[in-house]
């Protein structure tokens, strides 16, 4: 009888379904190979961004789908929760696109790209800001948008879209800027050297500033930071928000100007703020760059490319852009650096970079790990 009792229950583990067998947990990061959520499926959350909230991480990032409509927001924005950042369990769509003939800035078949939630302790609401462009006008509109929520998971109500800082001056803009006008034609031989010294931040005075590639950042005393590639993709403009975080103040500045930096990337280490970017080669890997500054909101220093490695590594950042520098919580100076590994003929196969972020000599290094936990980022020297 025992034998049969046997034979029964293992056919009757056999006769289970395979998607109701729980798929092995993870217990290390492989940068670059399919990064599985808690049902076995490819985690979407590209371009991300990661909050800590309540002992739990979580990541928002874009939706991709198959094909030439991937770089499209044809669902929303995507948020998984995770307790240990191997294993990661989706939480479903944290704001959905609107429906198509709607007429909603965040209309079906519109841009959204690198998500980024915050958290606001005088409000008790979640914030999230987002590059957006309009449907069906490719990349001209350049605006950056804001959704907020009642729970980190959402769903989160869309609010505005806008450019920022209509009418207002940077800080740090010049009496030139102010008074003697840049005329910079399409195929003119200075259109660089003219839109480094402020020809678009001119043009794009009245209506507001351009707003692509962007992040967040909330300091130690609870203000919160927009920055974003601008005028072209060819400076950074470093915004400091309102305190409920949904509408940006007049203080902003330009950092870099003509710089070309993308993919912005901000974490803060003894007092210093440190920026990772990219260059500009549209969706072609390039060599990141890293900054320092003692403020946010000016003194940018450049340090260089922080990969460490072969000349190929060097040159394509691992075949990837930066989206996201995580703080670990409860280790100390241990930093993730985010990014992804685009593949723009068919998004959903875009893949995640995640890599132990150290410092020597006071910069920041990456170096490529084909597998590696958490122990062994805590155990490198910072």
């Amino acid at each position: 009888m025992k034998r049969l009792s046997h034979l029964f229950v293992m056919l009757l583990w056999l006769s289970i379904p395979a998607f109701a067998q729980q798929p092995k947990a993870h217990t290390s990061f492989k940068p670059g190979e399919i990064w599985t959520d808690t049902d076995g499926k490819h985690i979407n959350a590209h371009g991300g961004g990661i909050i800590f909230h309540d002992g739990k991480y979580y990541w928002f990032g874009e939706h991709k789908v198959e094909g030439k409509d991937g770089n499209k927001a044809m669902v929303g924005v995507n948020c998984y929760s995770s307790s240990d950042l191997y294993n990661w369990k989706n939480e479903g769509i944290a704001l959905p696109v609107a429906a198509e003939g709607s007429g909603s800035d965040i209309e079906k078949g519109a841009v959204i790209e690198r998500p980024k939630v915050i958290y606001n302790e005088k409000t008790g609401k979640f914030v999230m800001w987002f590059h957006l462009e309009l449907k069906g006008q490719g990349y001209a509109a350049a605006r950056t948008a804001v959704a907020t929520a009642d729970n980190v998971t959402g769903p989160y109500t869309f609010l505005k879209s806008l450019r920022p800082h209509p009418g207002v001056w940077p800080e740090n803009a010049t009496e030139s800027h102010k008074t003697e006008p840049i005329e910079v034609t399409e195929n003119d031989p200075e259109w660089e050297q003219k839109v480094a010294a402020g020809a678009f931040l001119q043009r794009d005075f009245e209506g507001g500033q351009m707003s692509r590639d962007m992040t967040l950042f909330v300091d130690d005393d609870g203000t919160a930071y927009h920055i974003a590639s601008s005028e072209e993709n060819r400076t950074l403009h470093i915004s400091k928000l309102t305190d409920d975080y949904l509408s940006f103040t007049d203080e902003y500045v330009r950092v870099f100007p003509g710089g070309r930096n993308e993919a912005p990337a901000i974490l803060k280490k003894d007092g210093k703020y440190y920026m990772i970017t990219s260059g500009l080669t549209g969706w072609a890997p390039n060599p990141a760059r890293s900054a320092v500054s003692d403020h946010m909101m000016k003194g940018w220093k450049q340090l260089g490319n922080p990969v460490r490695g072969t000349e190929e590594q060097k040159s394509t950042t691992f075949e990837s852009q930066s989206t996201f520098i995580l703080p670990v919580q409860g280790k100390k100076d241990t930093f993730i650096f985010m990014a992804d590994r685009w593949r723009p003929k068919n998004p959903i196969d875009g893949r995640y970079i995640w890599l132990p972020l150290t410092f020597e000599d006071g910069k920041p290094v990456l170096k490529w790990q084909d597998e590696w936990t958490l122990k062994d980022a805590a155990g490198k020297k910072n």
